[in-house]
C-alpha cells in the first residue's frame, strides 16, 4: 500500500506542520432568526422618519444642518418681525394675511425643495441602494410613499411654523380670536396644499437623474421660470384689462395654482396682478381639478420611475 506523503525533516512545511493540532471543522452555533418581524409597516415608517430628519440635516454631518436651518430661520425671521410690529404698533391686524405668508416667501420654499428632494431620493439612484430596500420587506409603493410623505411634512412643518408664530402673536397682541383664528386655519390648509405640490413635483424632477446638481438646477428652473413667465404674461394682460385671462394663465405656475385655489375656495386676497383671480366659479373648480391631478399625476409617475429601476 502505498505511504502518505511525509514532509521531510527540515523539508517545506516541516515548521508549519510540527506541534500544529489537526485541522478542526468548528460548529460556532449558527441559528436562524427567532424574534419578532415587524413587517412593511414598521420598514415604511422607518424610511418615512429617516428621509424627515435627513431633509433638516438631523443624524448627518454638520455641513448638512447648515443650509435647511438656514432657510428654516429665513422662513421664521418674517414671521417674527410682523409679530413685533403687531403687538408694539398697537395694529388692528397683521400686516400679512396667513394665506399670504407662504406666497411671500416662495424663493425660500423652492430652494428648500431644490436642496433637499434631491439628498431624497438621487443619492439612493447614484449609489444604487434602491435594490437594496427592495431586498427587504417593501414594495415600490412603500418606498414613494415614505419619500413623498417625508418631504410633504419637512415643507409643511417649513411653512406651518411661522404660521403658528403669526397665529401666537396674534393672540399677544389681543386682535380678535375668532378672526384669528378663522385666518390661522385657511392658512394651514393652503400650506398643506403647497407642500404636497411642491414635494411631487420635486421628486418627480430629482429622481429623473442621479446627479444631485442636475436635480437641483433643474427644480430651481421649473419653479422660478414658471412663476416669471406666467407673472410676466398676466402683468402685460392686466396692462390691457384683459383680466379674464389672468386666471387662466395662474393655471401654469406651481405657486399661481396654490394662489388660485385659495382666492377662490379659502376668500384669500390674490396676489395676481389687480388680485383678480379666477374670474368665475368654472375657472375656480378647475384650479381644485388641476392641483389634485397635479399631485395625484407627481405621485403616478414616481411609482414609473420606480417600476424602472433595476434590481442590480
Amino acid at each position: 500500500m502505498t505511504q502518505p506523503d511525509v514532509a521531510a525533516p527540515g523539508g517545506p512545511g516541516a515548521d508549519a506542520r510540527a506541534g500544529s493540532p489537526p485541522d478542526v471543522i468548528h460548529n460556532i452555533g449558527y441559528r436562524s432568526y427567532s424574534g419578532p418581524r415587524l413587517g412593511r409597516s414598521y420598514a415604511r415608517l422607518a424610511l418615512f422618519s429617516q428621509s424627515l430628519r435627513g431633509a433638516y440635516g438631523l443624524g448627518r454631518s454638520a455641513k448638512s444642518k447648515v443650509l435647511p436651518m438656514i432657510l428654516f430661520g429665513a422662513m421664521c425671521a418674517p414671521a417674527l418681525i410682523m409679530v413685533a410690529v403687531a403687538i408694539f404698533a398697537d395694529r388692528n391686524d397683521l400686516p400679512v394675511a396667513y394665506t399670504r405668508y407662504a406666497v411671500i416667501m416662495q424663493a425660500v420654499i423652492t430652494l428648500f425643495v431644490a436642496a433637499q428632494a434631491p439628498q431624497s431620493v438621487s443619492r439612493d439612484l447614484r449609489f444604487k441602494t434602491t435594490p437594496l430596500y427592495f431586498s427587504r420587506p417593501i414594495e415600490r409603493v412603500d418606498y414613494v410613499a415614505a419619500k413623498y410623505a417625508a418631504l410633504t411634512v419637512a415643507l409643511f412643518l417649513l411653512t406651518a411654523i411661522p404660521l403658528v408664530i403669526l397665529y401666537v402673536g396674534a393672540l399677544l397682541a389681543k386682535l380678535s380670536f375668532a378672526h384669528q383664528t378663522a385666518g390661522f386655519a385657511k392658512g394651514l390648509v393652503s400650506v398643506l396644499l403647497l407642500s404636497l405640490l411642491f414635494a411631487g413635483i420635486g421628486l418627480v424632477i430629482a429622481a429623473v437623474t442621479p446627479r444631485r446638481g442636475f436635480g437641483v438646477a433643474a427644480i430651481i428652473a421649473v419653479f422660478v421660470v414658471s412663476y416669471a413667465a406666467v407673472s410676466a404674461v398676466q402683468g402685460v394682460a392686466s396692462a390691457q384689462e384683459n383680466y379674464d385671462v389672468i386666471g387662466w394663465l395662474g393655471l401654469f405656475s406651481p405657486i399661481t395654482l396654490v394662489d388660485g385655489f385659495q382666492t377662490w375656495f379659502l376668500g384669500a386676497r390674490s396676489a395676481f396682478p389687480d388680485a383678480s383671480g379666477p374670474a368665475n366659479a368654472g375657472i375656480g373648480t378647475l384650479y381644485l381639478v388641476v392641483l389634485a391631478v397635479v399631485i395625484a399625476g407627481t405621485f403616478g409617475l414616481l411609482m414609473n420611475r420606480y417600476r424602472k429601476v433595476g434590481l442590480s
